[in-house]
């Protein structure tokens, strides 16, 4: 069962390709250093570079909906800023389901000895037998760089950033910079390997990330649907045990 999943995950991750824009990246706004104005043509534009066979798709009208009464602006910021989180969290999780499958740290998890869950139990089986504490410290953890993401991005003083909902560029995550107690690396490129980067490069990246984010998405809902509704995802039919946890 191990293999066929590690199987599926290898030929999932190459069909990523498939949902990477080929088409030279090009600027979806004029210029980084001055505010972010986005409008819904902007998204239909942007639509168009990661999918030119599908284009726009907003069945729920949201881009059109400015949330509570505020700017297209802001609510396109937010929306694009929550997609490309959501990508990133879910390329983490398709990634972690995989390894978790397959793969088991050797050392102690906990001080008192505890191994780490066995390799018998599915992703979710092992997430419930964690110990409270160390549920506590992954959610804190994860907390805090939200928090600090939120709090960072203000007014564009140094060691800082505008909102993404303000003018600033959706998915940049803030330099660690402006944390009172010294950090040696940042969440971002911490060894600069990217610092140099053009912005031509940058932005194709970000539209490959976003296709791939979103690839992700459907592949760890996949996995969850398989395990938690069997049948639901015919494809993984016999290759993922059951899960009837919380």
């Amino acid at each position: 069962m191990k293999t066929s999943a590690l199987i599926f995950c290898t030929i999932a991750a190459g069909s990523s390709h498939a949902f990477q824009s080929a088409a030279p990246a090009s600027r979806v706004v004029t210029s980084r250093a001055s505010p972010l104005h986005e409008t819904k043509t902007d998204l239909e534009d942007l639509a168009k570079k990661l999918n030119p066979k599908i284009g726009y798709y907003d069945p729920l009208g949201l881009g059109s909906s400015p949330f509570a009464g505020r700017t297209d602006e802001f609510t396109i910021g937010f929306l694009r800023h929550a997609e490309i989180k959501h990508g990133r969290v879910a390329m983490a999780a398709f990634i972690g389901y995989c390894v978790q499958s397959n793969y088991r740290f050797p050392w102690s998890m906990t001080l008192d000895g505890a191994p780490f869950p066995s390799l018998a139990l599915s992703p979710p089986e092992q997430w419930d037998v964690l110990p409270f504490a160390a549920k506590m410290q992954i959610i804190l953890f994860v907390g805090y760089l939200e928090f600090y993401s939120e709090i960072s991005s203000s007014k564009g003083q140094p060691g800082e950033m505008k909102h993404y909902c303000k003018g600033g560029i959706p998915g940049k995550y803030p330099t660690f910079d402006a944390n009172p107690h010294p950090v040696p690396f940042n969440l971002y490129d911490p060894f600069n390997l990217y610092k140099n980067m053009s912005e031509e490069q940058k932005e194709r990246r970000l539209l490959v990330e976003i296709n791939n984010g979103r690839l992700a998405m459907f592949g760890i809902l996949g996995f969850i649907c398989a395990q938690t509704t069997p049948g639901s995802v015919p494809l993984l039919n016999g290759m993922l045990g059951s899960y009837t946890g919380e």
